[in-house]
């Protein structure tokens, strides 16, 4: 049976087969998905990684309410900032950022490899991608080599079509308003 035949809505011969997903696209709301994916998953007492590459700082609301759980969730999740506390462009890189992702990369890439987790969340790691501080062609390849039954979400924008087209599912989340075209910032508990 194809995973794509739209006569059956679930097929139990898929359901315990772990996929690769991205959100990507100039809306907001690709981390915010990606969380609530990772809620999910705690509900059904699996083992979460979050890797948020090109954040760091702890004025996360996220990082607050993680470390808030029970200890039974909490020692079901792991997160792993590998960032620094701003805002990465290309015209402000810096070595630090580099070594930042670096670290957070080798860190996700021995999880996927020793099959240590059901769902890793690489947030941000289609800008890690873009900015050339992790090489796309290392990430297709983890990927691509991922164990069978792990879950796998790319977050970002500009993702790559080497990614798009590994993925099993790409939602691409385009603005169609923002208040923030009226000037009103981030706000606490809405996008940090």
């Amino acid at each position: 049976m194809n995973f794509f035949d739209n006569n059956k809505l679930y097929n139990p011969e898929f359901a315990n087969h772990g996929y690769i997903q991205v959100y990507t696209g100039d809306g907001k709301g690709k981390t915010t998905a990606s969380l609530g994916l990772a809620v999910r998953a705690l509900g059904r007492g699996w083992k979460v990684l979050i890797v948020m590459f090109t954040k760091g700082g702890n004025d996360y609301g996220e990082l607050i309410f993680f470390a808030q759980l029970c200890p039974e969730l909490k020692d079901k999740v792991k997160i792993v900032q590998a960032g620094l506390d701003r805002i990465v462009y290309s015209s402000n890189i810096s070595d630090n950022d580099k070594k930042q992702i670096q670290e957070g990369w080798e860190i996700a890439k021995t999880a996927i490899k020793n099959d240590e987790y059901q769902l890793i969340i690489l947030d941000e790691a289609n800008i890690a991608i873009d900015l050339n501080f992790i090489d796309i062609n290392e990430m297709v390849d983890v990927l691509k080599n991922k164990p069978e039954d792990m879950e796998i979400v790319l977050t970002g924008r500009n993702a790559k079509k080497e990614i798009i087209d590994i993925a099993h599912l790409v939602s691409e989340i385009k603005p169609v308003k923002h208040y923030w075209d009226i000037g009103i910032g981030a706000r606490k508990g809405i996008e940090f």
